[in-house]
């Protein structure tokens, strides 16, 4: 499935092809927070980085988080944050370590996403007080990151195109 997306400002627009649109995982750490979350969490779903295309590329900035080592080492995070330097848009989240993906955030796509038949709420261990954490039966909680990935989600559902 071809997704497309934007900034706000539309100084850039991008494209990516994805085999697993459905935005069903909630982040709710503190990077996608402060970095992406309106409503406490950020949404990311997942396209080949080969496909990526992107006009208006001199209009985007990478931000890698700073991650407390412990003890008091702070180490910056491999994961490359892309937002638009104009509008502070947060568009998508490339990682070297799995170099065949690019991660889009949810909230960056103009193209519809199909609605998920569930979702997951994950990075519990670090989400805002004031977050409100849906759940019930569609609704699957994780302290930290769940053991199955993206791709497994949406093929174990039925749901990969």
């Amino acid at each position: 499935m071809l997704l497309e997306g934007s900034c706000h400002c539309a100084a850039v627009r991008f494209s990516v092809e994805s085999h697993t649109p459905y935005p069903f995982m909630r982040c709710y750490c503190s990077i996608c927070r402060k970095t992406a979350g309106g409503g406490g969490y950020a949404v990311n779903i997942m396209g080949e980085a080969s496909t990526l295309k992107v006009r208006g590329r001199k209009h985007v900035a990478i931000y890698r988080a700073r991650l407390d080592g412990g003890a008091k080492r702070r180490t910056r995070s491999p994961a490359q944050r892309h937002f638009c330097v104009k509008c502070a848009s947060a568009l998508w989240v490339f990682d070297p370590r799995w170099p065949q993906w690019v991660y889009p955030f949810a909230s960056a796509i103009d193209t519809p996403l199909p609605k998920p038949p569930e979702e997951v709420e994950l990075m519990l261990d670090f989400a805002a007080p004031w977050a409100d954490i849906p759940s019930g039966p569609a609704h699957t909680h994780f302290g930290e990151y769940p053991e199955e990935s993206i791709a497994d989600w949406h093929r174990k559902r039925g749901l990969a195109v």
